[in-house]
């Protein structure tokens, strides 16, 4: 399957499952997807595969990460880590590196439709 219907069907599930927290459309890139929660929370999501992926999430003038990029031995869940609003490096609270990518977007958008800081920092930003 090609990236892009990969991403596709993604859309389609998001759409389907969470759209009611939706702000507007998804929008598909070549290598990504864009959308934005009703909460203010903007999100990218960019995977190669459902072992490397990025999650990239802006809420207020914060900007939070998950990622795969094996640069953290140390933590619990690596490769995959957190990098919080603060910018520490932090275990993977939701994501699971070989899971479905539609599974590990499902596990962000709740969390994100809830806290879109993961407790790492006040909700009073925007």
């Amino acid at each position: 399957m090609t990236i892009t219907a990969q991403y596709e069907m993604l859309r389609d599930f998001i759409i389907d499952d969470f759209g009611e927290t939706l702000a507007g459309d998804i929008t598909l890139f070549q290598d990504a997807i864009y959308l934005e929660l009703l909460n203010g929370t903007q999100l990218e999501i960019k995977a190669a595969s459902n072992e490397e992926y990025a999650f990239v999430w802006k809420y207020g003038d914060r900007v939070l990460r998950i990622d795969t990029a094996p640069l953290h031995p140390d933590l619990a869940t690596f490769p995959h880590h957190l990098h919080d609003a603060a910018g520490m490096i932090r275990p993977d609270p939701l994501s699971h590196p070989g899971a479905p990518l539609r599974e590990n977007v499902k596990q962000l958008l709740t969390a994100l439709n809830c806290d879109p800081l993961l407790g790492h920092g006040t909700e009073d930003t925007q």
